[in-house]
């Protein structure tokens, strides 16, 4: 099955490519845009075994827009969740830097959230970058990663620092 064609109207609610580079934050319709777009993503999901399906659509800080959706396998651990999906194409595209990521579900009830292991992932590119956490009806929450993850644990941490020698003494 292919990626869905991504439409410029529905990355961020603009037509033209110069616009699609506009800030997302504050703007109610680039929002909706990206959300819908995880909409989009959500109906390539392959999961034969759970029926639950989850999509996710990333922009870059340059507004390229990447989905992702879940991914199944008959050995449960082998799956992949839509949001490490989506990161894992943008970062073997050669894209690091993130601005916001709009998941999607079929939850009508409770907004979709990131597991535990997409916490963590999105974590790696970043703690400040937006989530939205959306219901098909194309309502959501804001959030960020770091209020997600929390006293998270990044690459920032895996710094080599100087140790002082240890004396000869004993």
């Amino acid at each position: 099955m292919s990626t869905p064609q991504l439409r410029p109207e529905l990355v961020n609610g603009h037509t033209s490519a110069a616009e699609s580079h506009t800030q997302l934050h504050g703007m109610q319709e680039g929002v909706m845009g990206l959300i819908r777009t995880s909409l989009e993503a959500k109906e390539f999901a392959y999961c034969p075994y759970s029926k639950f399906r989850v999509g996710a659509a990333l922009m870059t800080r340059d507004g390229k827009v990447f989905t992702g959706c879940n991914v199944e396998n008959a050995c449960y651990n082998l799956g992949v969740c839509a949001e490490r999906n989506a990161i894992s194409k943008a970062v073997s595209e050669g894209y690091r830097d993130f601005k916001a990521i709009a998941i999607a579900s079929d939850l009508s009830d409770q907004f979709i959230s990131p597991c535990g292991g997409c916490r963590q992932f999105m974590r790696e590119f970043g703690a400040s970058w937006d989530v939205y956490m959306s219901k098909p009806d194309g309502s959501y929450v804001e959030t960020t990663v770091e209020a997600l993850l929390p006293q998270s644990f990044g690459p920032e941490d895996l710094q080599m620092k100087k140790v002082n020698s240890i004396p000869n003494e004993f």
